[in-house]
């Protein structure tokens, strides 16, 4: 859904950034790559101690790292193959960090292995989402369906861990979490269901 209606937004928002880094020489891949290095740190370092917000401002600065190098690409004429696969392999690396900081604290010195489950939950499904998509793809199928994309996942979880860090309580981010997970799990059963309808009436 927000991929839908909010990449046109964000393209016209970084379109001068990208071409600011453009003029400057930096490639999209470099983009990719340290986008992808932000969040790591920003998961990694803030998460399994507790800082919920500050990790999150820090995700939320790459974070668009997303959005800016897919908009250089396609200035610079250099979409392709090679792009897209790193993109999306490093969405993965990313999004496991959020997942796997949360599920460090809660493991660990939050002492809540409910959370800590959910977080493993969200983390484990979200890749299955993803494949599920990409392994359709290799077939030469589609399975573009699915209540759960990436950016509705990314975004629900780093605003209620944020809000979090500001002292929400953290019932709600049980809640956001529990949600995730069955809606993770309701999308890879939705792209499996029209992988099979595909693959059947190919027969």
């Amino acid at each position: 859904m927000l991929n839908k209606y909010a990449r046109a937004l964000f393209t016209r928002i970084f379109t001068p950034v990208a071409r600011l880094l453009l003029s400057l020489g930096v490639s999209p891949d470099v983009v990719t790559i340290v986008g992808t290095l932000g969040v790591c740190a920003g998961a990694l370092a803030f998460y399994p101690r507790h800082q919920f917000f500050w990790g999150t401002v820090v995700i939320a600065l790459f974070v668009f790292s997303d959005t800016v190098d897919g908009v250089m690409a396609r200035m610079s004429g250099r979409s392709g193959r090679w792009g897209a696969y790193l993109d999306s392999t490093l969405d993965r690396v990313g999004d496991s960090a959020i997942f796997g900081g949360l599920v460090l604290w809660y493991a660990g010195r939050g002492g809540n292995l409910f959370l800590a489950a959910l977080a493993l939950s969200c983390l484990i499904l979200g890749s299955v989402v993803s494949y599920a998509k990409a392994r359709a793809e290799g077939l030469g199928m589609t399975a573009n369906v699915g209540i759960a994309e990436r950016a509705d996942r990314l975004v629900a979880v780093l605003v209620t861990t944020g809000l979090v860090g500001l002292g929400l309580p953290e019932v709600v981010l049980t809640i956001v979490l529990s949600l995730l997970s069955v809606a993770s799990l309701v999308t890879v059963v939705q792209r499996m269901l029209t992988v099979r309808k595909q693959a059947l009436e190919a027969l």
